[in-house]
């Protein structure tokens, strides 16, 4: 057991520099080997941690702050490679904390990953953490190995299989497997908080959109892609999908409200083109999925008014008739 020891000593000497040191909290040598004895009930010389303290600076290249060059004590500082800054750690907490493709147990596992790649005095800060949101996490404990498992596929050039399902209404909300399809996969994205599959389902050669946290049950076939995708495709169809419904691209103008400005760039990006209409409106011209976009339109109505094309127009006249009806 003496010998393990001896070989954990650098071990024992660096996790306590990592936490419970910083630029604010240097530790001198006595309080290395206290905070050794406490933690790890192992008794270590001074001399032998000040020699692996130069074996970690010096040898294994850990930008270790020494008593000889800031005049106080020992501590490590923050390697900008490899190591998170607190604000960078606080992002991926917040991320995960309000991710709806992600269930709550699994969440609260990746953000004790993150705290623990902080400092004690870093984490203090995160002790009265909150979390305010909706009740809309996902249920699905398979979404992180979707991830995983389409990406192998992606890589091995694989079709895949699964199950996917959408909520139903028999007698009760129920989620029910509408479909099974064997799908070629060529890309992961990420749009309003969901992950989705872009692929090719058997039988078809356009692009369809699966959201991972719908998907169960996912397996990898061993039979190949047979329909080869371009970066270029792959990326013009991730692009134009708006409302995550993808289709052939279309050049659609619309008015819009100025007040929706901000919230067009960040649903079309800012391959757009915006004129001045008025002091209240502007124009928007955009290359994109005309399905996506009456969807887009809809929820805006009552700033957003279609222009071309002009089949697209009109169908959103039949809608606003139609639901002018209901409301007679």
């Amino acid at each position: 057991m003496e010998l393990y020891e001896k070989n954990g000593n650098i071990l024992y000497i660096l996790n306590v520099l990592k936490k419970y040191s910083d630029e604010d909290h240097m530790l001198s040598v006595a309080e290395i080997k206290r905070k050794i004895q406490e933690i790890y009930n192992v008794e270590i010389d001074p001399r032998t941690i000040r020699r692996n303290i130069n074996l970690l600076k010096y040898k294994l290249n850990y930008d270790i702050s020494t008593r000889e060059e800031n005049g106080c004590g020992y501590f490590i500082n923050r390697d900008p490679d490899t190591d998170f800054e607190p604000g960078e750690i606080r992002a991926i907490i917040d991320t995960f904390s309000y991710a709806n493709y992600i269930v709550p147990s699994i969440a609260k596992e990746i953000i004790n990953k993150c705290k623990n790649m902080q400092n004690i005095y870093e984490n203090e800060k995160l002790k009265n953490y909150k979390i305010y949101s909706n009740d809309t996490k996902t249920d699905n404990m398979e979404v992180i190995k979707n991830i995983e498992d389409i990406s192998e596929a992606i890589y091995n050039s694989n079709k895949i299989e699964f199950e996917y399902w959408k909520y139903g209404i028999n007698k009760k909300l129920e989620k029910v497997i509408v479909s099974s399809p064997k799908i070629s996969p060529y890309a992961i994205v990420y749009d309003k908080q969901q992950f989705y599959l872009i692929g090719i389902k058997e039988g078809n050669t356009e692009f369809f959109h699966y959201r991972l946290d719908r998907i169960k049950n996912l397996k990898e076939r061993n039979e190949k892609i047979s329909i080869k995708k371009s970066e270029r495709q792959i990326k013009d169809f991730a692009q134009s999908s708006v409302e995550v419904f993808g289709g052939k691209k279309e050049k659609v103008e619309a008015i819009c409200s100025n007040f929706l400005l901000d919230t067009i760039f960040d649903q079309f990006g800012r391959n757009i083109t915006i004129i001045k209409n008025n002091n209240e409106t502007f124009r928007l011209i955009v290359d994109t999925s005309t399905r996506g976009f009456k969807m887009w339109a809809m929820r805006n109505i009552n700033c957003v008014e279609v222009i071309k094309p002009n089949s697209l127009r009109q169908e959103m006249k039949e809608i606003i008739k139609e639901a002018e009806k209901r409301y007679e």
